[in-house]
């Protein structure tokens, strides 16, 4: 791998930590800032649902943006709008104001900060053998940030309160802005006598594969498990009587696994056929959150579930963006990327909220850990008819 690719790798993974990061600590907000201003779990929920969702529907523009224009513009607006958000949802004094700052800013700041345009970008710099690796590791950045910030931020919680907290951390969002210069410049057009495809035309031509809706549907099952359990899994653990300390513990260690585990899916894409270990991964999914359901609810199996989710969290995404690369190669990535991604935002949505309101509604979470197996199983099947064979061999060597 090149310097400038590497460098480029760097500043990438520290770009997710950020955002990532800061994002997952959003679940330890959702008991004081309810409890503090009278509002309702659901209501905390859908601004969490309402950000997956802006999110979700803003990541294709964002990612045509930096396919045209580069991604650094891209990050630097989104680290601005990241910021005013947090200040938002920090003053928020009405359901509205919350859902205007912690929904619809923060949703457009991580369409324009998160995977697809920082992967978009460095799977341009990396040869297709080293690819997988080098979208695994820079997606393990993200998993970096969640362990980090889970115990920093309950530890803001504890000394600022929620709202001082939500400023502290407007300084860490504002650092991803010269991180993304290095990410600056336009993709190359395609090489003398490679195949040449407009947006248009590489929208059309992905939409036309049954692989790319697989792929589509079973993000979706990935976004509906892992918000649901990064927003409403600290208040389920103190409903059962057990610590804020610990829930932060396990959001921490499924960061830490995570790191592990996105690693390692990164790299076992290069030399495995991707769409086997998608399948793997979701029904691992299935199962630990079964026996964790089944098994009685002490801090030993908390983090026995924690350590377990945390290495399949987030190996969906190096495997998936991979697969998006291999079959239809790189020049859209982070078009073709993001609209895959706003599937996993609309199940994003669906899990945050359908957590709030079914707890509303019944009192229990039982149904949403009911549903979350299901669709993993779905979401295996899935995977498994899809053809990995590139399209054009050719154009992936094109940046």
């Amino acid at each position: 791998m090149s310097r400038t690719a590497t460098i480029a790798l760097v500043c990438g993974a520290l770009i997710l930590t950020v955002a990532m990061g800061v994002r997952q600590t959003f679940g330890l907000f959702l008991t004081p800032m309810t409890l503090d201003l009278g509002f309702t779990r659901e209501t905390f929920a859908l601004a969490m649902a309402i950000q997956n969702l802006v999110w979700g529907l803003a990541q294709p523009v964002a990612g045509m943006i930096a396919d045209r224009w580069g991604s650094a513009r891209v990050l630097v607006a989104g680290a601005v709008a990241y910021g005013f958000g947090l200040v938002m949802m920090s003053g928020a004094a009405t359901p509205l104001e919350l859902h205007m700052g912690a929904g619809v800013l923060i949703g457009l700041a991580m369409s324009a900060t998160s995977f697809a345009v920082v992967l978009g970008a460095v799977g341009r710099l990396v040869s297709e053998e080293k690819r997988s690796m080098a979208l695994g590791v820079a997606s393990a950045g993200g998993s970096f940030g969640q362990f980090i910030m889970a115990p920093i931020g309950q530890g803001l919680i504890a000394e600022q309160g929620w709202a001082g907290a939500l400023v502290t951390m407007v300084a860490l969002v504002a650092l991803m802005a010269p991180l993304a210069l290095v990410l600056r410049g336009r993709p190359a057009a395609p090489a003398p006598g490679a195949h040449s495809q407009s947006l248009g035309q590489a929208v059309a031509e992905a939409s036309s594969h049954k692989g790319y809706w697989y792929l589509t549907t079973g993000f979706f099952v990935c976004g509906f498990q892992v918000v649901f359990v990064a927003v409403h899994l600290p208040a389920y653990l103190t409903d059962i009587g057990l610590s804020a300390g610990l829930a932060a513990t396990a959001l921490a260690l499924i960061g830490a696994l995570n790191i592990v585990g996105t690693y390692l899916c990164g790299a076992l894409g290069g030399r495995y056929p991707k769409k086997l270990l998608l399948a793997g991964l979701y029904l691992l999914r299935s199962l630990a959150i079964t026996v964790f359901l089944v098994l009685p609810k002490t801090e030993v199996s908390v983090l026995i579930f924690a350590g377990a989710l945390g290495l399949l969290w987030l190996g969906t995404v190096p495997l998936t963006s991979g697969l998006v690369a291999h079959i239809f190669g790189v020049r859209y990535m982070a078009t073709l990327f993001g609209i895959v991604f706003l599937s996993h935002q609309a199940g994003s949505f669906l899990g945050a909220w359908l957590g709030g309101w079914v707890f509303d509604a019944t009192g229990s979470y039982d149904a949403i850990w009911i549903a979350s197996i299901a669709l993993g199983l779905v979401a295996a099947a899935l995977h498994l008819p899809i053809n990995e064979r590139p399209l054009r061999p050719a154009a992936l060597e094109a940046r």
